[in-house]
């Protein structure tokens, strides 16, 4: 059966002020079949107990493949609020969950914002010399790219982005979840320091992009956009023309571990 273990690290803050957050993660120990792990991520109000990834971690087990989820902080059984959650502290803890528990090579899974953190990810780990774990692909299921600037700041109205800036955080309503996504202010400004559009992309690695057309929250044309900005030659998207934006059918999900499946 899966197991749990705490995470605790220490991150350092961009007010300077050093914060130490309690991060869950699951390591599912499939069995050695000499094939590539997974590396789940999830999205922004994402838990590693959603549909998607749950499915996903009984097929690895079932598979024999190993597979690592967590939550980032703030989120599910992770300590820390959502009020200091940016970017950069969720690409660190992923980065730091990713050199404790991942081994050999890997293929990593990022779901919506989860899909950014993915890249960051790669990133990072491209500029370690010294690592215990490779990429060895990546699967993005409707990337929000970008999110906080193209997806949020952009579109929201001036009333909005007048609360943000005032009020620090605006409360927006969320068709997934009982309570609004908490979009602060801090959020929005430090997201600008991990823009990808900006500069030129390359991830060395096969990339597999599951987007459906009937995606309210993250616009099918901008994984279109991505496949265009990276620089790698294996890219590969897949449009799902009556898929919503968390792919969580059963057909979604069959169609998502065949392409784990198939890129190692």
């Amino acid at each position: 059966m899966p197991t749990a273990r705490n995470l605790h690290f220490i991150n350092v803050a961009h007010d300077n002020d050093v914060e130490q957050a309690s991060i869950s993660v699951r390591r599912i120990e499939g069995g050695d079949s000499g094939r590539p792990g997974i590396f789940w991520i999830n999205g922004f109000m994402s838990v590693m107990a959603a549909t998607k990834v749950s499915a996903v971690s009984k097929w690895a087990q079932e598979n024999e493949r190993n597979l690592v989820k967590f939550d980032f902080g703030g989120h599910g059984e992770s300590g820390g609020t959502m009020m200091d959650g940016t970017i950069g502290r969720w690409l660190k803890e992923a980065h730091t969950v990713f050199s404790e528990f991942a081994s050999g090579p890997q293929i990593i899974v990022g779901s919506s914002m989860g899909g950014w953190i993915a890249l960051l990810l790669n990133k990072l780990i491209a500029e370690q010399t010294v690592r215990q774990a490779s990429v060895h692909g990546i699967v993005l299921i409707a990337p929000a790219v970008d999110m906080s600037e193209r997806l949020m700041w952009q579109k929201f109205p001036e009333t909005v982005r007048d609360e943000i800036l005032q009020r620090g955080y605006y409360e927006r309503p969320s068709a997934y979840d009982d309570g609004p996504y908490l979009i602060t202010r801090r959020l929005i400004e430090e997201g600008r320091d991990h823009l990808l559009f900006d500069a030129p992309l390359a991830t060395n690695c096969p990339v597999r992009i599951l987007h459906g057309m009937r995606d309210p929250d993250v616009p099918w044309q901008l994984s279109l956009e991505l496949v265009a900005h990276l620089g790698d030659s294996d890219v590969v998207l897949q449009l799902i023309k009556d898929g919503d934006h968390r792919l969580s059918r059963d057909q979604d999900i069959d169609l998502l571990i065949a392409t784990i499946d198939r890129l190692g």
